[in-house]
């Protein structure tokens, strides 16, 4: 019986959200393991805002983050396609890309997504500049398993090296709305603004898996042109 009670307790521990607020994950290494599981409070959504902040100096394709359902390996997935010098967003299989967004190397970049199923319309920011608004289609979302680090190209797995993100992350945030402009624009600048609803950095609860490092930020993260 004490064992079963000293059981529940670490279950209980492991499931209190910690504040990342200082933190970020460093992804010190290429892998197809190395991944950070994110439990997000809501399973179905109509609409969906993920913001977060990146570092990387990788040249080819990477994942900035995967959100998997059983029935839709790429049901909100954001990554940078190298050879056409684009961002791509998938809603479920359909996908689009966008260009001439200014993605440095070496460079801390605050990017935010957003998709609304009721206009099939998704928009893409970095560092504060809004792309154009592109018709994109999709559903709902249910059952989502959230991965930093990976593109899952099964439900929580199927792991590709060459998809896979080697850098830091932080900041991560995600709303069951589209954020308004000015929202987004308060996540960019680092000032008050609404935490993710879905998830939240400031109350996080993740599970490290493979070689990630929590560590304290080493530079400021706040990256806006306007």
């Amino acid at each position: 019986m004490a064992f079963f009670l000293l059981l529940v307790m670490l279950a209980t521990c492991a499931a209190v959200p910690e504040d990342l607020s200082d933190k970020m994950l460093t992804f010190p290494q290429e892998t197809k393991t190395a991944n950070v599981k994110l439990t997000t409070s809501v399973q179905d959504f109509r609409a969906v805002t993920v913001c977060l902040r990146s570092i990387t100096d990788l040249r080819r394709v990477h994942t900035h983050f995967s959100l998997a359902t059983p029935s839709q390996q790429n049901a909100f997935v954001i990554f940078w396609g190298a050879s056409t010098n684009s961002f791509f967003v998938h809603v479920g299989q359909p996908f689009t890309s966008f260009g001439a967004m200014d993605y440095k190397l070496n460079e801390w970049h605050s990017i935010c997504a957003t998709w609304n199923s009721a206009s099939g319309l998704v928009q893409l920011w970095v560092d504060g500049k809004p792309s154009i608004r592109k018709y994109i289609g999709g559903s709902r979302i249910s059952r989502p398993s959230v991965i930093l680090g990976q593109e899952q190209d099964t439900y929580g797995g199927g792991f590709d090296i060459k998809q896979s993100f080697a850098g830091m992350l932080s900041d991560v945030h995600m709303w069951d709305y589209v954020l308004s402009p000015r929202e987004i624009r308060r996540y960019m600048d680092g000032r008050y603004f609404t935490p993710g609803n879905a998830i939240n950095w400031r109350a996080l609860e993740y599970h490290i898996i493979g070689r990630v490092l929590k560590e304290d930020k080493q530079v400021p993260c706040v990256v806006s042109s306007h």
